[in-house]
């Protein structure tokens, strides 16, 4: 899941000791770490719950990257508010205020043009590429 390379550089490798929760690595490495054990454990169905949050760009590229490898041939149940972190879902359930919204593909629910569509665009988008309304409709909260 990407964990062997970081374990490597650190000062003795797979004979660092680590200090309890992890507190000696970043939370991305601690991440990778808590997947690889996924993989030990070798569950059927694993739920992630923001398994992005707090990282920079580059762990969350690698983490994006473990997240396939460890979901391969698994349930997954991804909760995330990074959309890249979803993006090759088989089935992506939008909820707003607890309430499922939308629910498809990252491709159906692009073409939707929702609540989902909304904030694709504003994570992706150049701000200046940004309609105003888009801006507003989505710091609007809901009714």
């Amino acid at each position: 899941v990407g964990a062997h390379e970081f374990i490597e550089r650190l000062p003795l490798g797979y004979d660092t000791r680590l200090e309890q929760r992890g507190v000696n690595l970043s939370l991305g490495q601690r991440q990778l770490i808590s997947f690889a054990r996924a993989v030990v454990a070798n569950t059927a169905i694993l739920i992630l719950d923001e398994a992005t949050a707090s990282v920079d760009s580059y762990t969350e590229r690698a983490i994006q990257i473990a997240l396939q490898r460890l979901l391969a041939g698994r349930t997954g149940v991804v909760i995330a508010h990074r959309l890249a972190t979803v993006r090759k879902a088989d089935r992506i359930i939008v909820l707003q205020d607890g309430c499922i919204v939308e629910t498809g593909t990252h491709a159906e629910l692009l073409r939707e043009r929702g609540l989902y569509h909304r904030l694709y665009s504003l994570n992706y988008a150049s701000f200046d590429d940004i309609p105003e309304a888009l801006l507003r409709d989505a710091t609007q909260p809901s009714t």
